[in-house]
C-alpha cells in the first residue's frame, strides 16, 4: 500500500451554545501500513446530524462524547481500497461509523456490506440508513395506524419527511410544520402531506387548530419547544407522542423549561416514549426490505441535502441549526 495521507475533522474545542468553525479543526494524517485482518477504506459519502451536538458536550448521554483533538464520527457510506480481511475485496461498498475522515483503517466488525446497485449510495445514510430506521421504528414504538391523524415537526428534516411518507403508506392522515415556502412545497408535491404550515408565520397552535379541528392522535416530535407544548393541546384522550429529538433545544446553553400545559399527559391519559435508534439495530434486515422495496417500486422518495468536500463538512453541520436542508445532509466526499 503506497503511502495515504487522509483529511479529518476533529474537534478542537468544546463549544458553548450554538457551534462555530472555531470548534473544528481540519486536520491530514498519515495512515499506517496496513495490517493483517483489517480493510481500508476510502469514505465516498459522510451524514451530519442534529444528534451530534450532544456529542461534542462533555457529559455523560446514551452515546459517549466526542474527544478533543480526535476525529469526530458520523455514519458514512465507503468503497474498500484493499483488505486483508476475509469477506471483504477491493471494490466492495460498506458503511460504518467512521465518517468526517477521507480514509481509515477498521476491523471487519466495524463494517457492513451494502448493495452497490442500489443508488445513490448515500440511500444507505438517509432512507436506507439510521435516518430511515430512525422513522420506521418510531411510527412502530407507538403503533401508529390506518385512518389516525399525526403531527409531524421538523416534517422536511431528514427523519420527518420519511416518517410522513411512511405513515401515509400506512393510510394517515399527516400534518407537518416546516420552515420555508420550499419546504412546504416540498412537503405537499414529493412527500404526499395532506396538510402543511410554516411554523415561522403564525403561533404553532394555532396553525395545528386549524390544520386539525378534531384534534391529532400521534405526534411525531423532532423539534421540543413550543411544537411539543401545541401538541399536548392538540392530541385526543389516549394520544401518543414520539419523542424522537428537539432540535429547537440544542444549543441552548441554559436549560430550557419544560411545556406549560404538560399536566395534560394526565388529563388526556397520553402516551410518551423515547426513541433512540440504536435500540432498533436489530431490526435493520426487516426495515430495509419493507422501506428499500417501497423505494424500489417508487413509493418513497430520497431527499438529500448534498455538499461536497470534507472541508464542507462544518458548514454542512452548522447548516442544520439554520435550516438548510431539504431532506437528509450530506457530504460527498472528493
Amino acid at each position: 500500500m503506497t503511502e495515504i495521507v487522509s483529511r479529518e475533522i476533529q474537534l478542537a474545542s468544546r463549544p458553548n451554545g450554538m457551534p462555530t468553525a472555531a470548534n473544528f479543526n481540519l486536520v491530514e494524517t498519515k495512515l499506517e501500513p496496513l495490517p493483517d485482518d483489517r480493510v481500508l477504506v476510502r469514505n465516498l459519502y459522510m451524514s451530519v446530524d442534529p444528534y451530534m451536538r450532544g456529542r461534542m458536550n462533555d457529559a455523560k448521554s446514551y452515546v459517549p462524547p466526542f474527544q478533543l483533538d480526535k476525529p469526530l464520527e458520523g455514519s458514512a457510506v465507503g468503497e474498500v481500497v484493499e483488505a486483508r480481511a476475509e469477506g471483504f475485496k477491493a471494490g466492495d461498498i460498506v458503511t460504518s461509523s467512521l465518517g468526517w475522515r477521507e480514509y481509515f483503517i477498521a476491523e471487519p466488525q466495524a463494517l457492513q456490506l451494502v448493495n452497490r446497485e442500489i443508488q445513490p449510495l448515500s440511500i444507505y445514510l438517509g432512507l436506507l440508513g439510521a435516518t430511515g430506521l430512525t422513522a420506521w421504528a418510531g411510527l412502530n414504538l407507538v403503533d401508529v395506524k390506518a385512518g389516525e391523524t399525526i403531527f409531524i415537526s421538523g416534517a422536511a428534516g431528514a427523519v420527518g419527511n420519511v416518517a410522513g411518507q411512511l405513515a401515509k403508506l400506512r393510510g394517515c392522515q399527516v400534518i407537518g410544520s416546516a420552515g420555508s415556502a420550499e419546504k412546504i412545497e416540498f412537503l405537499k408535491t414529493e412527500c404526499g402531506f395532506d396538510r402543511v404550515f410554516n411554523y415561522k408565520t403564525a403561533p404553532v397552535l394555532e396553525q395545528l387548530q386549524q390544520a386539525a379541528p378534531d384534534g391529532i392522535d400521534v405526534y411525531f416530535d423532532n423539534v421540543g419547544g413550543e411544537s411539543l407544548e401545541a401538541a399536548l393541546s392538540a392530541l385526543r384522550v389516549y394520544g401518543r407522542i414520539i419523542a424522537c429529538g428537539g432540535i429547537s433545544g440544542y444549543n441552548a446553553e441554559q436549560p430550557t423549561p419544560g411545556p406549560s400545559n404538560l399536566f395534560n399527559i394526565t388529563t388526556k391519559r397520553l402516551t410518551m416514549k423515547g426513541l433512540i435508534v440504536s435500540d432498533s439495530l436489530h431490526l435493520i434486515e426487516e426495515f430495509q426490505r419493507e422501506v428499500g422495496g417501497y423505494f424500489q417500486a417508487g413509493k418513497l422518495q430520497n431527499q438529500e441535502t448534498v455538499v461536497t468536500g470534507i472541508d464542507r463538512a462544518v458548514d454542512a453541520f452548522l447548516g442544520l441549526f439554520d435550516g438548510k436542508n431539504i431532506g437528509k445532509m450530506v457530504v460527498k466526499l472528493d
